[in-house]
């Protein structure tokens, strides 16, 4: 048998595998208006994705929104203001590219090291260290 004729039968006999998209998704940020404040319901399922301290992640959201807030008891963050769901989840994209996402091979596979007194991106995926834009 040759070459193509064997790969032809392969391909016909292998299973159609589907893609479901990407491996890591964030969840769509989850808000509503409270009084004067936006809570963000589902910020620890958000924060669990991205692998990250939830401390950090606020302090990111409080910058990119111009506000104060606060994690509650239940693990929701609190904002000040008011704030449409539509910023939220575009401050939370900002972050997932500038601090999980590794900018080499495009893989969440990373984590945060310091390296000579400057917090850098490690990906395990390709072994590439960046370093962070804000």
């Amino acid at each position: 048998m040759e070459y193509d004729d064997q790969l032809e039968r392969a391909l016909a006999e292998s299973p159609d595998i589907e893609s479901t998209g990407s491996r890591f998704e964030v969840p769509d940020p989850n808000v509503r208006p409270e009084g004067n404040m936006t809570v963000f319901e589902n910020f620890q399922s958000v924060v669990d994705k991205l692998d990250r301290d939830e401390s950090d992640v606020l302090k990111f959201l409080q910058t990119e929104l111009g506000t104060s807030g606060q994690i509650d008891e239940s693990g929701r963050a609190r904002l000040t203001g008011d704030f449409r769901r539509d910023r939220v989840a575009r401050a939370v994209e900002e972050y997932t590219e500038a601090f999980v996402l590794c900018p080499e091979c495009g893989l969440p596979d990373t984590r945060l090291v310091d390296e000579r007194e400057a917090t850098m991106l490690k990906c395990d995926a390709c072994g590439a260290l960046s370093s962070m834009g804000q």
